[in-house]
């Protein structure tokens, strides 16, 4: 008598294939994408800022970036140096006393539930529409990457995007920073040119002063980044990198 045995089901929305880091060529850290301060931030001191009340925002460092199988994997960010720049950051940023807040905020590829616009729903669509894909392995592909996991802490806040590109719209990170009297945004995540760019501009209309941590972001291309970088630190915020962060928060 034959027995059937279970067939076992893949956990990723897409086949967890590895990607060969030397096939994608991709540099191993963009630090040298990063550009010089700004005049008007080079006269600034950031060591003093950074003592300021701060927080801590991950940005979309999820499973699907960083993990084969992934919707994003594809990009190479798990081979481009974010993910160990973040955790350095982290780290740096749980010894400063100053920081009361880090939140942890996801950005689903998978919107169908979202309410949206006609643009939305275009968008949207054309990001995962050709995924047949079931709840368990959205789940999967919406959570926040293991490396970062491990460093969330009783009292953090985790919570999703809503908008388009910003945390600032439809979430209770307003609210949370308000009450926490935060000055200070420290911003790592994906992609630098969409939601990174995007939460640094609604810091500054929030009346906060974010700095982004360059090499612990990306963008889709490392090609683009030279001229993000170039755009946020020219208008925004000033872009620094972790190393650079280590420093200016270690007291």
């Amino acid at each position: 008598m034959s027995v059937d045995l279970p067939v076992a089901r893949r956990v990723t929305p897409l086949d967890p294939v590895e990607l060969d880091p030397a096939v994608l060529g991709h540099p191993a850290s963009n630090i040298a994408s990063i550009p010089p301060l700004a005049a008007q931030w080079a006269s600034l001191d950031l060591r003093e800022i950074l003592s300021r009340p701060a927080a801590f925002l991950s940005v979309s460092q999820s499973n699907s970036l960083y993990r084969p199988g992934g919707v994003q994997y594809a990009e190479g960010h798990a081979f481009r140096g974010s993910l160990p720049a973040t955790v350095q950051a982290v780290q740096a940023a749980r010894r400063a006393s100053n920081f009361v807040s880090f939140a942890w905020i996801g950005y689903s590829v998978f919107r169908d539930s979202y309410p949206g616009t006609d643009f939305d729903r275009a968008q949207y669509a054309s990001w995962t529409g050709h995924i047949d894909a079931t709840p368990e392995q959205i789940a999967w592909d919406n959570a926040l990457v293991p490396e970062l996991a491990e460093l969330v802490e009783p009292g953090d806040s985790t919570l999703d995007e809503k908008a388009l590109q910003t945390a600032f719209v439809g979430t209770d990170l307003p609210l949370e920073l308000a009450r926490k009297r935060v000055e200070v945004v420290v911003i790592t995540g994906i992609h630098t040119d969409w939601c990174i760019e995007g939460n640094a501009r609604a810091a500054r209309d929030h009346g906060l002063l974010p700095i982004v941590i360059g090499d612990a972001t990306g963008t889709q291309h490392p090609d683009q980044e030279a001229a993000t970088f170039e755009r946020i630190n020219n208008y925004f915020a000033p872009v620094i990198s972790s190393a650079t962060f280590v420093e200016l928060v270690t007291r």
